[in-house]
């Protein structure tokens, strides 16, 4: 299953399939319909949510996707939250994988919101500001207690490999460096045409480095061609 928690929503443009209502467009209509009563009296409030999830999953050819969708809009979604956690909780364990695209920076980590991880993947560019970026939110992870099995460090759109500055503040930081991405000319031509970048060829370097990567960490191997 893969999960946009971008609110920016473009995950399903990237990959070039349809998008589902979002999480959060089911989290404000159900408190809405607490407000107005509108909810059945035989059906509890996990399972108004829960039904609603479901019918919002997007059902694809190798993998299934579910949009998280915008933030909360004015009042207090607390519990809503607390319930959606649990019943994604639920439909994560019918998958043998949960990949989630997390928006930049740390506010996902700080609330919580992405909890019980078996392997994080921190993405830099190719930056001091970046690697230092990366170091802060792995240091977050440590003071909040969150549940991250491994955290390991990947630096994207690397045009000639890493310069050696850069290298020591991956080391000066104690990050593995489980892969280093190269830029693909290729991508900025797809974006200008809006197409996925499913649509990129097999030898393209990004591809392969994206492979690699997964490969790396147990997501890949050539079965899954």
């Amino acid at each position: 299953m893969a999960i946009d928690a971008d609110p920016a929503t473009n995950l399903h443009q990237a990959l070039g399939v349809p998008l589902g209502d979002t999480v959060g467009r089911i989290r404000e209509d159900m408190t809405d319909d607490i407000k107005r009563g509108t909810i059945s009296p035989t059906m509890s409030k996990q399972e108004y949510l829960d039904q609603k999830i479901m019918a919002a999953l997007v059902e694809l050819k190798g993998f299934d996707l579910l949009a998280m969708g915008r933030p909360e809009g004015p009042g207090c979604y607390c519990a809503a939250n607390n319930m959606l956690r649990l019943s994604i909780d639920r439909l994560g364990q019918r998958y043998s994988y949960v990949v989630i695209d997390s928006e930049a920076g740390m506010e996902h980590i700080s609330r919580q919101t992405t909890r019980d991880i078996d392997i994080l993947l921190i993405m830099s560019d190719v930056t001091q500001r970046g690697i230092n970026t990366a170091a802060a939110m792995k240091g977050l992870i440590k003071e909040l207690r969150t549940q991250v099995g491994k955290v390991c460090l990947v630096v994207n759109r690397s045009a000639n490999g890493l310069p050696p500055e850069i290298v020591r503040s991956i080391d000066s930081h104690g990050f593995e460096l489980v892969a280093t991405i190269p830029q693909d000319t290729r991508l900025a031509d797809l974006e200008v045409k809006g197409l996925p970048v499913t649509q990129l060829p097999l030898d393209s370097s990004l591809r392969i480095g994206v492979r690699e990567l997964a490969s790396k960490v147990g997501l890949w191997n050539e079965v899954d061609k």
